[in-house]
């Protein structure tokens, strides 16, 4: 089981989490939502909860709650610049389909 970003995306929250001044890592998990049926969620973690799994990824630490799991084990997170867009990245090899918009996936 494991969870890993790339280089740009952990020199992303490295950055952040530095201009922050604050956190101990990143929380990643998935919720019922949109019209695939899950969706990522994504924040700055201040701390651990007791039930967290941590994976470490280029001195980054990424924090997932035990149910999100199943979901995204096998991920890698990116961070990416297109134009004039950027941001994350979800590179999931359980994701069966996805909504047309990107917001939401199905496995």
């Amino acid at each position: 089981m494991s969870i890993t970003l790339t280089e740009n995306a952990a020199k992303h929250v490295q950055n952040f989490l530095t201009k922050r001044g604050k956190g101990v890592g990143l929380r990643l998990g998935v919720r019922t939502s949109g019209c695939s049926g899950m969706a990522y969620k994504l924040e700055f973690a201040d701390a651990a909860d007791d039930a967290d799994l941590q994976f470490n990824s280029h001195g980054v630490t990424v924090l997932v709650d035990p149910q999100s799991l199943p979901y995204i084990d096998g991920m890698e997170l990116d961070y990416t610049r297109e134009g004039l867009n950027e941001g994350f990245k979800f590179n999931n090899p359980n994701v069966k389909d996805a909504c047309g918009c990107g917001e939401s996936f199905k496995v």
